[in-house]
């Protein structure tokens, strides 16, 4: 195993590409920022609470909060007969975090470079 393997190792773990995919569509991304202004105090928001920051219709916002449920982005707790929402901060900001962190150590300088032997593999000359 090369050293730039070891270092990055770590990195794989923090990637997870059903958050990145949750996060990629502008709807959800829209609705997260709704999630984040808050509503009720931490309460949570119902779907028609969170509806009002898109164009989109009802149903689509309740399809797009299960994406992102099933992606462990957000949370949902039924009360009465609604459903509250709420992102899992704790969780989304430590799996960041650990990415950032993964990151710095694979590229401390803030640049990262492949090992001599990597950086010739593919490359053609343009």
């Amino acid at each position: 195993m090369s050293d730039g393997q070891s270092c990055c190792g770590g990195l794989e773990e923090w990637i997870q590409p059903g958050v990145f995919k949750a996060l990629s569509e502008p709807n959800r991304a829209t609705i997260l920022a709704r999630l984040a202004q808050g509503g009720r105090k931490g309460a949570g928001q119902s779907v028609s609470e969170v509806a009002s920051c898109c164009t989109v219709d009802l149903s689509v916002v309740s399809r797009h909060l299960r994406v992102l449920r099933n992606a462990g982005i957000v949370e949902a707790e039924r009360r009465g007969k609604e459903i509250l929402y709420r992102i899992r901060v704790t969780e989304l900001v430590a799996m960041l975090r650990g990415l950032a962190d993964a990151l710095e150590a694979c590229c401390p300088d803030g640049t990262c470079t492949l090992s001599e032997k990597d950086d010739n593999e593919g490359e053609t000359d343009e």
